[in-house]
């Protein structure tokens, strides 16, 4: 999950199923007590969980508890977006879009994509039915020659475009193709993976500034699953250890990588399977906030001109364990990365470091740091949007024109 605060406000961006009972429900209302947003956005991955078509049916009671609880009692407009239409495999991309706005604001205006114009927001309003058809968001599931193997998966975004203090900006909840086997992570730099993630993002990319609508500022929130260079970060862990190969009986594939120590009694460093990455000290993903493996974060590097980020500050978001009293550890299941992001355009960043902008009321951090809240820990990013932020005059700004 991620999300984003305006105005203040917090850009969120969790990749949390959205089952009630998965969800530290302390932990948004923490932040917002913190941050106080007058605009909410809140982007989900994996709607319903991975039981998806069991678990559905519970994700409208969370919605509805969510919309009346004591946290939301000052939001009094609302655009929530849920798909959930998992019969239909070439569409359903299980993602959530959710948008509160403080009684305080006074005007906010949502884009209509087939009329071309904003309309003033009022009241609350859900949408879970073909969102394809809804006319204030796009959502596209990826083509399914980019799906690894042209098997379909839950992947895909959702765009919505907004006015606020006279600025237009775009917000799309994303979420991009996983890494399938270490094992073929580990066998290239960069691995097959990473680019296929950087095939779909392009294509997302591509799609938000093409010519069918006028380019404005954009953010780009949700689960990338961004992975470290797995061969990097491997031979720079196991520096010092030799690899053992051990090869499946029946078929002579390899079947798991077993790092050793040269000395200290052949000590195991690193065992590696397809679903496992036993790593003896997880510490290094956590001191220091595991910055020092940041080296090994290069997905983002083809999209420097296009796509810019905060500084990171916090641990990498994934995997974490799914044990309520562990909410510290990472399973040992895959490298630990992070694959939960909040990223702009320059035109955005440009909104978020404006002068008027102190530091300290710039916060990129994860949620939940020490409370179980799923595989993936959400981040957020909170900031200020003045009036006319877009542009010198950009209340001049035809995009920016309300109709």
């Amino acid at each position: 999950v991620a999300g984003l605060c305006l105005g203040p406000g917090t850009i969120c961006s969790p990749h949390i199923p959205l089952v009630p009972d998965d969800i530290d429900r302390a932990s948004l209302p923490s932040i917002m007590q913190s941050h106080k947003p007058h605009f909410l956005a809140v982007h989900c991955q994996e709607v319903g969980g991975k039981n998806y078509e069991a678990s559905m049916s519970h994700v409208d009671c969370f919605v509805k508890e969510l919309l009346s609880s004591d946290a939301m009692k000052e939001y009094n407009r609302a655009r929530i977006y849920l798909d959930e239409n998992y019969k239909s495999q070439e569409q359903f991309t299980a993602l959530g879009s959710f948008y509160f706005i403080h009684e305080s604001l006074k005007n906010i205006h949502q884009f209509d994509f087939k009329a071309k114009k904003f309309k003033k927001v009022v009241g609350k309003e859900t949408c879970s039915e073909t969102l394809e058809s809804t006319p204030a968001l796009e959502k596209e599931k990826f083509p399914q020659d980019y799906f690894p193997e042209s098997k379909w998966s839950r992947k895909g975004f959702i765009r919505t475009r907004w006015v606020l203090a006279d600025c237009a900006f775009d917000l799309v909840n994303i979420h991009l193709f996983h890494d399938a086997s270490n094992l073929v992570a580990w066998e290239k730099s960069p691995s097959v993976y990473s680019g296929t993630r950087q095939k779909a993002l392009g294509y997302v990319l591509d799609r938000i500034t093409d010519q069918r609508y006028e380019k404005v500022p954009y953010f780009v929130f949700g689960d990338f699953n961004f992975r470290l260079d797995s061969k990097q970060v491997i031979e720079s862990l196991c520096s010092t250890a030799t690899m053992q190969t051990v090869r499946a009986a029946d078929t002579n594939e390899v079947d798991k990588l077993i790092f050793r120590e040269s000395d200290n009694d052949r000590k195991v460093v690193l065992q590696l399977e397809k679903k496992l990455f036993n790593y003896v000290n997880q510490d290094v993903f956590r001191e220091n906030n595991g910055t020092s493996l940041l080296e090994f974060d290069k997905e983002l590097s083809l999209f420097k001109d296009r796509l810019h980020e905060l500084e990171i500050s916090f641990p990498p978001s994934y995997p974490y364990s799914e044990d309520s009293s562990q909410g510290k550890q990472y399973m040992n299941t895959r490298c630990p990365a992070w694959c939960d992001r909040i990223l702009m355009s320059p035109s955005a960043r440009d909104l978020v470091l404006k002068p008027e902008n102190e530091e300290r009321a710039i916060v990129y951090d994860n949620i939940g740091p020490n409370v179980c809240m799923g595989d993936h820990k959400p981040v957020f990013l909170s900031f200020r949007i003045t009036a006319g932020a877009g542009k010198p005059n950009a209340n001049k700004h035809k995009c920016c024109v309300v109709q």
